[in-house]
């Protein structure tokens, strides 16, 4: 299987949930037409920089790896999902901040959700045209690639093209209410842009990978996760309370 690999040169809650719906990916179907990957600039990755999504197939003695935190990149607002292939992934924040603080930010929460990637949805027309924010995308994700490999946190690109319109047709099957929809759609918009990523299994994604040799043997080694028994316990905690971080 081919992934897209982009190398980037090197540069220098409010809200949180914990908590967890106990619903199966399978419940759920985004309506988006799906579209095959684009085929420009393919590269086959080392098991060891393949997306969760994909690594198992390639790599029979993997063990597992961390969460994946979904990014829904805006110019004022960036919704967060957090999610593994086991379920539909759950909301996670919105984030008021922009440039190196949001950089930050997304790292921390990354580390504090134990997540081991970053998947970034990136607007595309349905012909794979990029847009003017295509490209602002791609210059937030170069700096914040090189900020997470540091880390060793690896930073993908998802096509995210539908996923507004998927996250409001979810938030209406679920019954969400329509004063509430505003201020949670960033969030449920990252929601779909890993239930996309899970439902293709990584195929397609775009690696963004830093230049230095030394971070990208820190990508390598990755961070230490922790068990996925523990993507359910705030649930019990929390008694479900799927809406209750906004």
């Amino acid at each position: 299987m081919e992934f897209l690999v982009r190398t980037v040169p090197a540069t220098p809650s409010p809200f949180h949930l914990r908590g967890t719906r106990t619903l199966t990916r399978r419940s759920f179907i985004c309506r988006s037409q799906s579209r095959p990957p684009p085929s420009r600039g393919k590269k086959r990755l080392e098991p060891e920089l393949l997306p969760n999504a994909r690594r198992l197939k390639h790599d029979p003695d993997w063990t597992g790896g961390g969460f994946s935190l979904g990014v829904d990149f805006g110019n004022v607002k960036t919704g967060l999902a957090v999610g593994m292939s086991l379920a539909l992934p759950r909301p996670l924040t919105v984030l008021r901040m922009s440039g190196k603080e949001l950089e930050v930010r997304l790292i921390e929460l990354a580390q504090k959700e134990d997540a081991d990637e970053l998947i970034v949805g990136l607007p595309q027309s349905f012909d794979l045209t990029e847009t003017y924010q295509s490209h602002k995308v791609r210059a937030f994700v170069r700096k914040l690639a090189v900020r997470a490999a540091d880390t060793g946190l690896r930073v993908y690109l998802q096509d995210e093209h539908g996923t507004s319109k998927d996250a409001l047709n979810y938030m209406i099957d679920i019954g969400v209410k329509k004063s509430a929809r505003k201020a949670q759609s960033d969030a449920y918009s990252a929601v779909m842009v890993l239930e996309r990523y899970f439902e293709m299994r990584g195929l397609g994604v775009e690696l963004v990978l830093p230049d230095q040799l030394e971070l990208r043997q820190k990508l390598k080694a990755g961070v230490q996760s922790k068990r996925v028994d523990d993507f359910w316990k705030d649930d019990e905690k929390s008694g479900g309370n799927f809406f209750g971080f906004f």
